[in-house]
């Protein structure tokens, strides 16, 4: 999914690395002309460094305080950090809505439509609703094995501006769900291509579900009731539906044999008449235009709506031109059964469907295992796993515990790559935990949960931080390094005020190049953050965490990493000249 955000991002920022060292020069000589303002008397750079040399020297004078300031906002985001939930994704709003609700086996394909046409009645009457359509069962195709007892209806919504005033897609959810309570229905929400991806890759159509292993129908829906009792007693739970496994009602018709025999009849006879008069047969192609519809004849609803008319009325045609009732050559008679059998790793399956409007899935899910542990016994042989969107979250987590190391395995390799030095290396990878800061606090205050969108967020935010540290840890080194050449060419050593001296020089008279990466990256982001429609809440997520991480990562840049770099490198003058009185300025 986060495929073209990656490459788009890698594609220009190659693209943008080689027009700066290219074109960028070129594009100067041609239009850097004329009369240039020096950097000192530049308004912007003169008001930044007012603001900022009072705070440099504070930092300086008082280098350990500053960085026990630092450790401690650091260990106090984990406050923050332990209050925020986890999903897989946030909902994306497609502007329709799926109403999948599911009922017990057995139900007739009238009362099926009469019950549709009832809740499309109730759907339609709230005014954010433009057009409601329902269907009941299967479609005409082999890749939809729904059965009657399962609706889906499709909710189109009117555009946002003629809702009513503070109404939220979750609040009409909440209401067209009470709306449309029915004894023995359990309602589930979603949305159309969300449906179709998760039931396409975990066949679970509801945020969260469960499925249930074993080897006997009968007692895989015992247990899967007893988890659908404990899961409906869970805060949170909207509904839960647990797939009945037995209760499937089926039309028996056993030839027999010996009395096929009698009327000289086969097997495959009595099979095609019960094909046409039940099921229905094509016998013509009607014309109309450039359509096609098929002519299907079979016998009217009132002769084969009960075993006992099929059996008299359902007319067997024999070779001398005899017509012999079904029930004269077969048993007709009704049975209870599976209404659907699932397999999955080899083994019978039972599905639980469990609804919530819980945004915090992983929460939630902790609860409900709980509960099921608390109160459901597994026989020997049978286990249960949890699918839908936590499933997804457990393969998400299982690839951020590589990626992410990874990730930070290679800035560290590139930074060292050039720096050359593991101490300077280290300097700028603090910049990353520091970064962390800034992007959970902003979690936490716009009420945001832990998703993967979240995480590619954190993770491009980690190489932004580093990109700034990098730039600080440049300009110091670059005044360090003039400096230490000056006092070389006066036959002197570096002391300690040349090394204060230096860091303010470096931090200070560069305060702009550092503060204008930022802005332009936030400039970048902000737009984002105020970004409505289709679309936007994952963008959202994806931005607040590098937002809120590269506030903290400039205070970072601008006061901790001045002052571990004094105290690193004060140690490595004294080290250079052991005997020499390094007074703190």
């Amino acid at each position: 999914m986060f495929h073209p955000l990656a490459f788009t991002k890698t594609f220009a920022m190659a693209g943008a690395a080689l027009l700066s060292i290219t074109l960028v020069p070129v594009l100067m000589l041609l239009f850097v002309r004329g009369r240039i303002v020096p950097e000192h008397r530049n308004p912007v750079n003169r008001l930044l460094i007012a603001g900022y040399r009072p705070i440099i020297d504070v930092v300086l004078r008082h280098k350990w305080p500053t960085l026990v300031i630092a450790v401690v906002v650091l260990l106090a985001s984990a406050w923050p950090a332990s209050r925020l939930g986890s999903e897989f994704m946030p909902t994306l709003n497609e502007g329709t809505l799926l109403y999948m609700p599911a009922s017990l086996p057995g139900m007739s394909v009238t009362k099926a439509a009469e019950l549709l046409q009832q809740q499309d009645r109730i759907i339609k009457s709230f005014p954010e609703v433009a057009s409601v359509f329902g269907k009941a069962g299967r479609a005409l195709t082999a890749t939809d094995p729904a059965p009657l007892e399962m609706f889906e209806t499709v909710i189109n919504l009117k555009p946002e501006e003629q809702w009513r005033e503070g109404m939220t897609t979750d609040r009409l959810i909440a209401e067209m769900d009470v709306a449309l309570k029915f004894p023995g229905i359990a309602n589930s929400w979603t949305m159309p291509i969300k449906a179709r991806t998760d039931m396409l890759a975990t066949g679970i159509r509801t945020p969260i579900g469960v499925k249930v292993f074993g080897n006997n129908l009968a007692e895989l829906e015992k247990v899967a009731l007893e988890i659908e009792a404990a899961v409906r007693k869970v805060p949170g739970t909207t509904s839960a539906f647990a797939e009945r496994l037995t209760g499937g009602y089926y039309l028996d018709i056993d030839p027999d044999l010996d009395r096929l025999a009698q009327y000289g009849l086969t097997v495959g006879e009595v099979q095609d008449v019960v094909s046409m008069a039940l099921g229905g047969e094509r016998i013509t192609t009607l014309l109309d235009g450039r359509e096609r519809f098929g002519v299907i004849v079979r016998y009217p609803r009132d002769l084969r709506d009960d075993p006992q008319r099929i059996a008299t009325q359902v007319l067997v045609p024999t070779a001398d031109g005899a017509q012999v009732p079904l029930g004269e050559v077969a048993g007709v008679q009704v049975r209870m059964g599976a209404p659907s059998i699932r397999t999955e790793h080899a083994m019978l399956a039972a599905y639980i469907y469990v609804d919530t409007r819980e945004s915090d899935i992983g929460h939630f899910v902790e609860q409900a295992q709980a509960a099921v542990v608390r109160e459901v016994g597994f026989p020997p042989g049978y286990y249960a796993t949890w699918s839908g969107q936590f499933e997804y979250m457990q393969r998400a987590a299982a690839k951020m515990r590589v990626v992410i190391p990874v990730t930070l395995a290679i800035i560290f390799m590139l930074l060292y790559l050039n720096f050359r030095r593991v101490t300077e290396s280290l300097i700028v990878m603090l910049s990353v935990p520091f970064a962390l800061v800034g992007g959970v606090w902003l979690m936490w205050l716009l009420d945001y949960n832990l998703s993967v969108a979240v995480a590619v967020g954190f993770i491009a935010l980690a190489g932004v931080a580093a990109e700034t540290g990098v730039v600080m840890l440049i300009y110091l080194d670059h005044a360090l390094e003039a400096r230490a050449a000056r006092r070389q060419a006066e036959g002197g050593v570096l002391s300690d005020r040349d090394l204060r001296e230096a860091i303010i020089e470096g931090a200070v008279e560069r305060v702009r190049p550092k503060m204008m990466t930022v802005v332009a990256i936030m400039a970048g982001l902000l737009p984002i953050m105020w970004s409505t429609g289709t679309g936007s809440e994952v963008m959202r997520r994806i931005a607040a965490p590098m937002v809120g991480g590269m506030v903290s990562s400039t205070v970072l840049t601008l006061a901790v990493i001045p002052a571990l770099y004094a105290l690193i490198k004060r140690r490595q003058l004294l080290h250079a000249a052991p005997h020499a009185r390094v007074v703190d300025a």
